[in-house]
């Protein structure tokens, strides 16, 4: 084996040797299973959740109406351009 040969095992065995470690070291902080859930939700029956009133109406409205002003950009310029030649 020359040199250079010798050089890059020796450097893939390091590498090798550094991963290892640190995956293992990762999985040692690992967090355990969280706690069992409060009384009423999932124990007997599985019961409605509480959340769900998030107002999506207005940020539809917005989307839309956005969405509107680039359309009527887009056209304004191209019958813009159109005209121009």
């Amino acid at each position: 084996m020359t040199d250079k040969m010798k050089q890059i095992v020796h450097h893939t065995k390091v590498t090798l040797i550094m991963a290892l470690f640190t995956g293992w070291s990762l999985a040692g902080m690992a967090q355990g299973p969280p706690p069992p859930p409060g009384g009423g939700h999932g124990q007997e029956t599985n019961q409605p959740a509480n959340g769900g009133g998030a107002p999506i109406g207005g940020g539809i409205a917005l989307l839309l109406g956005m969405g509107a002003a680039w359309g009527g950009r887009k056209a304004y310029r191209a019958s813009r351009c159109k005209e121009q030649q």
